[in-house]
């Protein structure tokens, strides 16, 4: 098969042809149709994430159709249109016993733990656990978006973060999950602030449903316009794109008993951020988590799109192919996309 490689870290990435992947006895191999590029790669290419094996094939947002099929997954068939989300359970550790497969303590994720879909194929374990099957309506390009920054960005809205109509909520970094996160807490009725640098995707941010926005490159005081915006600070907020200014920003401005959201990958030199403790104590703030999302949650999402209260479809910037991906993954850290790029020609 075909497929994106890179030899180091930093490397060049070549198209190279290799052997297709064979399913285990719980999993199966999946032909990809569309494959979104993340962030999350760049820093994989980078060399941010110890779980990679050189020589390796990047990718974890994918969807498409099922092509081989292990002795014991019961409940797929080949020809069945599906997604998964970056990280796959085990199904039996105690954490996947317990509903949290996201945390699961054996967990694969496409693209890290193993060659993931910047590929004509990609394996994937434990089929039964972590597949899901994609509605007809919706197509593979939208449904491999999802695998990542949009269920990532719906977990930490509708999960953690708890918002309901009404609320302020500020989302820091408008990339691929700051925007999902804007049109998720849009939909539940919350009135949105949106924090970016770039003024295009700001606007995008009103286009999905902010209702302000703010520039933080010109702004002289981020936090003082999301207080005066919101009459003293938001229910919730998110830091989506994991930075130490929008990690401390995303909790100094909060309401009292007010909930931070840290969605952003925080690597390398980031990985132990400054915070506002002082702020966390006297006004019980609360600073959570949120690591993707299990497959048996995304029916309510799904619902939710086939409805048209969601429309993941609007992040789509461009479609690109398999070749494009070597000089647009390199690029990613310098956000000159306002929107999500997703490779559907291989």
């Amino acid at each position: 098969m075909k497929a994106l490689v890179y030899e180091n870290f930093e490397g060049a990435l070549q198209m190279q042809s290799v052997p297709d992947p064979s399913p285990s006895d719980y999993g199966v191999v999946v032909k990809v149709e569309a494959t979104g590029l993340c962030l999350s790669d760049w820093h994989g290419w980078m060399g941010h994430d110890p779980d990679i094996k050189l020589p390796h094939v990047p990718g974890h947002e994918l969807a498409g159709t099922v092509a081989a099929i292990g002795k014991n997954v019961l409940n797929f068939n080949i020809g069945d249109r599906v997604t998964v989300p970056f990280v796959c359970g085990c199904g039996t550790c105690g954490e996947c016993k317990s509903g949290n497969h996201q945390v699961c303590d054996h967990q694969s994720q496409p693209g890290f733990t193993h060659w993931g879909s910047f590929a004509e194929y990609v394996a994937l374990d434990y089929a039964d656990t972590n597949l899901v099957k994609i509605p007809d309506e919706i197509t593979y390009e939208t449904a491999a978006i999802l695998g990542c920054r949009f269920i990532t960005a719906f977990r930490a809205v509708v999960e953690q973060g708890k918002v309901t109509g009404g609320q302020y909520v500020a989302v820091h970094g408008c990339g691929g999950v700051g925007l999902s996160a804007i049109m998720i807490a849009n939909a539940l009725g919350a009135n949105v602030i949106a924090v970016d640098i770039n003024e295009d995707t700001l606007q995008l941010a009103k286009e999905l449903g902010a209702v302000d926005t703010i520039n933080a490159q010109k702004s002289t005081d981020v936090l003082a316009e999301v207080k005066a915006l919101t009459g003293g600070g938001v229910h919730v907020s998110l830091d989506a794109l994991g930075n130490p200014t929008t990690c401390f920003n995303s909790i100094a401005n909060l309401k009292k008993r007010g909930k931070h959201i840290q969605v952003g990958l925080m690597t390398g030199e980031h990985q132990h951020p400054k915070i506002p403790m002082d702020k966390v104590i006297a006004n019980e703030l609360e600073v959570l988590g949120s690591h993707g999302m299990q497959a048996f949650k995304y029916p309510e999402m799904l619902k939710m799109i086939q409805q048209g209260k969601l429309q993941p479809q609007k992040l789509i910037e461009r479609t690109i192919t398999l070749k494009d991906a070597i000089t647009a993954l390199p690029n990613m850290h310098n956000f000159e996309n306002k929107g999500v790029l997703v490779i559907n020609s291989f």
